[in-house]
Formats: C-alpha cells, structure tokens, sequence
C-alpha cells in the first residue's frame, strides 16, 4: 500500500507508517498491543513504583534506582503512546516537523537515561558486594540523588542538540518514516542536505553513552565476579551472584534490541521494511515490560508484596 500525500501537507510534515502492507489488520493487531502496553507495562511499572513507596524495608538504594527505571520506562511510554495508537485506530500518520523533533528528543534522551540508570545499578551491585561495610556510607539518599540529577543532566545536554539540528534542514522527496514515532537515525536521512554532521554526532551520543556505560558494567561485574569467586563458601557466593541476576537481565533486555536496531539502520538498508518496524516494537516496548517481571520474580521483597496484595 503506497501512502499518498501532497506536497503542501509534505512540507512541514512527516508521515509514520505502522506495519506497512498489513493496514487492514492494524485494527486487530492494536488488541494485544494496547493489552500489552496499557496493563503489563504501565500497570507492572506502576506497582513497582507503589511498592517500593509504601514498603520501608525497600527504601534503599537498589530499589530507589530501581524506581528510576521504572518512571523512565513510564516515560517513554507516554511518548510513544499517542502516535502509535493515532496509526492504529484512526490511521493518524502525519505528524508535524516540531512535534517529530519533541518526540525523538524525549525518546532519546530516556533511552540514554535509561542507560544510565542501568549504570547505576550495576555500580550498587558492585558497592554491595566488594565494599559491603561502606555500603550505607558510599550509597547515601544525597549520592543517590546526585547520580540521578547527573545522569538525566549528562542525557538532556546530549540530545538537546538534535532537534536543533534537524531542523536547520530543508526536507524534499518522500517524507515517510519506517516507524510509529520519530527517530533522529530515520528523520535526518529524509534531509535534502548534507547530513555528515548530524551523523557523526549521532555517533559521538552513542558511543559517548550507550558505549561507556556498557564497557562500565561489564568492568564492574568482572570486578564483582572476582570478589565473588575469592569467597570460599559456595553458598554465600551463590547468594551473591543472585542478587546480581535482575540487573543482568534488565541489562541484556535493553541493550540487545539498542544494538540491534542501530546495526539494522546503519547497515541494513536493504532488509526488509516489517524487520525494521518489529525491531523499533522490541526496543521501545520489551525491556519496559519485561523489567517489572524480572524485578517481581527474582526481588523476594517485591514479589512478596505482590503476592500478598493479590491474596488478599
């Protein structure tokens, strides 16, 4: 199915598509995606988020990051949510050229929050478990407050840029996006203008990023495992791996669709069009709803707690 505009409506919109060749079945397929994404996702994130509010015993720092996680994920759910339900239900795809830029930096710039939450975490695990005497010393309510302003700071100041950036350029030809929502990666190639600088600092943002944050874990867990492996009981090195394992999850659940919808963008330009739109699902909408779960079955505190309000 080929989408028509005209080229008045062209200059200052862009036009999203949802899973092209499928229209007619996206009334059907918005079911499982509204179950999915209103109930699992929000209401999962949620119920961490009241969870960890309501329970003292779970004011500590793993679970105050672990509420980073979940607002973000909330927040990218509202960002995503209007554009891909307008497709879906009213066959809404344009979208102007500002509210494009808004959507893709906030995307963006929670993607890239979410990456340093994930940091974070993993920097928890490490004090708890090599420095486990300095613990309530090194990870107290004012650092853990720092790191957040900090890590929201550093992703504002990156993204911030972009929009900017794009919106210098004139944009001719066919203004159709591969996604339901703005991405910079698909917007600045629709640009009728040299787009290197846009480009290398789309780099620069991930790698500065996505990048340091990533090799950061893995020199963090290689120095957990070390520590772990100098205990000589096999029990209380099981009982430390353990608490490690949620984390680990939310890490691979998140970095694994990133990585693969870059490769695919950057290098897949002749794969299929439904790869690209699957993948773009994966990453914004799988590791949102897969992290409460994680969270809820292996954190006994959580999944006690949801057990109980269900019980009862």
């Amino acid at each position: 199915m080929t989408i028509s505009y005209n080229s008045s409506l062209q200059k200052a919109t862009f036009f999203l598509t949802g899973f092209q060749g499928l229209e007619d079945l996206h009334g059907w397929i918005s079911i499982p995606f509204c179950f999915i994404y209103l109930t699992r996702r929000n209401l999962g994130n949620c119920t961490i988020l009241f969870i960890i509010k309501t329970e003292p015993s779970l004011h500590e720092p793993m679970y105050l990051f672990l509420s980073m996680l979940a607002v973000t994920d909330l927040g990218l759910s509202l960002c995503t949510l209007p554009t891909v339900l307008g497709i879906f239900w009213i066959g809404a795809r344009d979208i102007g050229h500002d509210a494009c830029f808004a959507q893709l930096f906030f995307i963006h710039c929670l993607s890239f929050l979410e990456s340093s939450v994930l940091l974070s975490m993993a920097f928890d695990r490490f004090v708890a478990i090599c420095r486990p005497l300095h613990y309530a010393s090194i990870l107290t309510n004012t650092v853990i407050g720092r790191i957040g302003l900090a890590s929201l700071g550093r992703s504002v100041a990156l993204i911030f840029p972009l929009p900017f950036m794009l919106k210098r350029f004139p944009y001719c030809g066919s203004p159709v996006l591969s996604h339901s929502y703005c991405l910079h990666q698909e917007v600045m190639k629709l640009a009728c203008a040299d787009i290197k600088a846009n480009s290398v600092y789309g780099m620069f943002v991930i790698v500065s990023t996505v990048g340091i944050d990533s090799l950061l874990i893995l020199f963090s867990y290689a120095l957990i495992l070390r520590t772990v492996l100098s205990i000589a009981s096999r029990a209380e090195r099981f009982k430390a791996l353990n608490t490690c394992v949620s984390h680990i999850c939310a890490v691979l659940l998140f970095y694994t669709p990133m990585i693969g919808l870059s490769v695919i963008h950057r290098f897949g330009k002749q794969g299929s069009h439904l790869v690209q739109v699957i993948m773009g699902f994966v990453y914004l909408l799988f590791p949102p709803l897969m992290n409460p779960i994680v969270y809820s079955v292996k954190t006994k505190q959580i999944r006690d707690r949801v057990t109980h309000a269900f019980c009862c």
